[in-house]
């Protein structure tokens, strides 16, 4: 059967999105046959669909494409992320055959081995808009064709969601290990400058980290060791770090109590560099309050000004959550960054101990590299301290 004549059989089967609100959204698989629940979100990227994919922070989540046509490039072993697909599911409108010379494989085949279910033939913009109507919604993606749109929607509203829930620990390393110490895997992956000796040792918190994000540490001449979310302190103390840096993540910042309070005994101790879930929990970890967003920050077009600067920076950005801003003691946090679109903080740094954050991702991957100059920043942080 060609591909065509597949995807027409998957129409007939009637799959769909249900919304916890009782909205249908009609469409075709074009992944793994089976039903999964999730939190329906929309990315505004015009590529990077498989980077999005492989970002542990979309765990919990039904990614929608705001992208018309998603899949023209395929999957290729160069643009993972992590070592599978996270993501709950994929939304998109049309999913066309792959035409590129880096694409290995289709991305719906991708999907299906993964075991990642996706729906084709959606109205993503209507979608879309309703979700910035009405914020972010549970779903349930039907595509076995077992279950009614009505039974769909409840299941969807009692879903527990992830508002609460610790997904870091669902997607953390099971042990530590170090990351490339000789630079191998960044050449493969097309760096193609000379890398500076590995002279500075970072131990980097796995709470859904990115592999562009190591990457990059190592770039700027860190050796880092990735270490499980839920580390104490106490021991990574006891490795020695130069400085510690805490990853983005998925789900809700406050539910991961662990963590906040081990970045509450390392400020002051060791110089600290976070982003997203990172960010959200050292405005936790030094007294703030983070909460939920509308409908999230998803996408690599935000616009982010440099306070200090007034610099805009152009960010790549996923998260829920964000740090309220009336929750900081100005006379120990300094906010650094704010977005241009919505005014949530962007940025935060200590006054007196050596850390600094920011919501979004400096390693962008995909997404522009305005912030690169962070990690650097992050080095000299760690000299002057």
């Amino acid at each position: 059967m060609d591909r065509k004549a597949k995807w027409a059989a998957q129409r007939e089967k009637g799959a769909f999105l249900a919304l916890e609100d009782g909205s249908i959204y009609r469409g075709y698989s074009v992944g793994a046959e089976h039903d999964a629940l999730g939190e329906v979100v929309f990315n505004t990227g015009m590529t990077g669909y498989q980077e999005i994919l492989t970002d542990p922070s979309y765990h919990g989540q039904f990614v929608t494409m705001t992208m018309p046509e998603i899949g023209n490039t395929g999957v290729n072993s160069a643009d993972m992320e992590s070592q599978r697909f996270f993501a709950n599911g994929l939304l998109v409108h049309e999913m066309p055959s792959a035409s590129n010379w880096r694409g290995e494989e289709e991305l719906s085949a991708a999907l299906r081995r993964h075991g990642i279910p996706a729906l084709a033939g959606l109205d993503t913009r209507a979608l879309t808009i309703q979700l910035r109507t009405r914020g972010t919604l549970r779903g349930y993606l039907s595509v076995e064709g077992r279950i009614a749109p009505e039974e769909a929607a409840r299941r969807a509203r009692e879903w527990v969601g992830l508002d609460g829930q610790d997904y870091a620990s669902r997607v953390t390393c099971a042990a530590a290990y170090r990351w490339d110490e000789d630079g191998a895997l960044s050449r493969s992956w097309g760096v193609t400058d000379a890398l500076p000796p590995a002279d500075l040792r970072v131990v980097a918190y796995d709470f859904g980290i990115k592999w562009n994000i190591l990457r990059s540490m190592r770039r700027h001449g860190m050796n880092v060791e990735v270490v499980p979310a839920a580390m104490s302190a106490e021991e990574v103390l006891a490795r020695k770090p130069d400085g510690v840096f805490l990853s983005n993540g998925p789900a809700d910042p406050a539910a991961v109590t662990y963590a906040v309070e081990n970045a509450r005994r390392l400020l002051g101790r060791v110089p600290l560099m976070g982003i997203c879930l990172g960010h959200q929990l050292l405005g936790l970890a030094c007294g703030g309050r983070t909460y939920r967003l509308k409908f999230g920050h998803h996408g690599c077009n935000h616009p982010v000004l440099h306070l200090e600067t007034k610099r805009v920076e152009i960010t790549s950005q996923n998260h829920n959550f964000a740090v309220d801003p009336d929750s900081l003691d100005p006379a120990q946090v300094e906010v650094t960054h704010i977005n241009l679109n919505d005014r949530t903080i962007e940025g935060i740094s200590h006054r007196r101990e050596p850390m600094f954050a920011v919501q979004y991702h400096p390693e962008a991957s995909p997404g522009p590299h305005d912030p690169f100059y962070l990690f650097d920043r992050f080095r000299r942080l760690i000299a002057e301290a």
